[in-house]
C-alpha cells in the first residue's frame, strides 16, 4: 500500500498507476480515491500516470481528529505532489475534490500544474449568502449534518439516490452503483465526514478561481441535485480566466451511464490537447 506522511504526521494513502504525464484525481465527499478507479484506468491506458489519494479521514488514510479544513486538504495535496515530485500535472477534482483542487491552485500556484478539471465541483460557494443568493440555504447543510450524526448508514444509502439521479424517471442507475457509494462512504471517519460538510459548503473559492492562470475544464450536469449548476459550474466558468465549459443535459452529480461516457471522452480530449 502506498502512503506518505504529511507535515503533521497524518498518513495519506494514494494509488499510483501507469507512466507518463501525471493526472491527479481528488474525490468527492464522503468517498475516497477509489471513486476515480475507472477514470484512473482510462487515462493510464492512454499513456498517462494516474494518481488518486484518499483525503485525510476518508478511505484508507489516517482517521485522525484534527485538520479537516479546506486549507489542510489543499496542503495535503501539495505535499503529495511534492512527495512524488510531479511536474506538468493535470489536476481533476469532483465535488469537494474540485474545491480541494481550486484551493490548491489558489494557495500553492501552478508551478507544477498545467491544466485542471472541475467536475460537479463546489466552487465558488455553495452556501446561500447576501452576496451569493443563488446558493443553497444553511438548512440544507444542517440536514446533512443531522443525517451524518444521527444514522449515517441510512443517510448515505438515501443520499446515493439523488447523487446518481435514481429518483428521476427513466434512470439507469444500478443497485450495485448505489451500494458502492454506501461502501465507500462508510469508510469515512465520522469526525472527518462531519467536519467536511462545513468545508465544502462554507468555503468561498472566488479569489482562488480568479487567480488561476491555466486552462480549466468545467464539467457539470444540469440536473445535479447535490451541487446545482447555476451557482457552481456556470459561475466558476465566469470567474476563471481560461475556462472550457461542458454542460451535460439531464446529468446528475455522480458519474453514471451516458454521463460517465461523455465525461470520459471530454477528459481524454482535454488532457491530450
Amino acid at each position: 500500500m502506498s502512503t506518505f506522511t504529511t507535515s503533521d504526521g497524518t498518513n495519506i494513502h494514494y494509488t499510483d498507476w501507469g507512466t507518463g504525464r501525471p493526472v491527479v484525481f481528488s474525490h468527492g465527499w464522503p468517498l475516497s480515491g477509489e471513486a476515480w478507479a475507472e477514470q484512473m484506468r482510462l487515462v493510464a491506458e492512454h499513456g498517462f500516470r494516474a494518481i488518486a489519494h484518499d483525503r485525510r479521514g476518508h478511505g484508507r488514510s489516517d482517521n485522525g481528529w484534527a485538520g479537516h479544513h479546506m486549507d489542510t486538504y489543499a496542503d495535503d495535496l501539495a505535499q503529495l505532489i511534492e512527495h512524488l515530485d510531479l511536474h506538468d500535472a493535470v489536476l481533476v477534482g469532483h465535488s469537494t475534490g474540485g474545491g480541494e483542487v481550486t484551493r490548491y491552485l489558489g494557495r500553492h500556484g501552478t508551478a507544477r500544474v498545467t491544466k485542471a478539471v472541475l467536475l460537479g465541483a463546489v466552487p465558488p460557494l455553495m452556501l446561500q449568502t447576501d452576496t451569493n443568493p443563488g446558493g443553497l440555504p444553511r438548512s440544507a447543510f444542517d440536514g446533512i449534518r443531522e443525517g451524518v450524526e444521527g444514522d449515517r448508514a441510512q443517510f448515505y444509502a438515501d443520499l446515493a439516490i439523488p447523487f446518481y439521479g435514481a429518483n428521476r424517471e427513466g434512470h439507469t442507475v444500478s443497485e450495485g452503483v448505489r451500494n458502492d457509494f454506501w461502501r465507500l462512504s462508510m469508510q469515512a471517519g465520522l469526525k472527518a465526514a462531519y467536519d467536511c460538510i462545513a468545508q465544502f459548503s462554507e468555503t468561498d473559492f472566488t479569489d482562488d478561481l480568479k487567480s488561476i492562470d491555466i486552462p480549466v475544464l468545467v464539467a457539470h450536469g444540469d440536473d445535479d441535485q447535490i451541487v446545482p449548476i447555476g451557482a457552481a459550474g456556470l459561475r466558476s466558468a465566469e470567474l476563471l480566466k481560461d475556462a472550457t465549459l461542458r454542460v451535460y443535459p439531464g446529468a446528475p452529480h455522480g458519474l453514471v451511464g451516458h454521463f460517465k461516457d461523455a465525461f470520459n471522452a471530454d477528459l481524454l480530449a482535454f488532457i491530450n490537447a
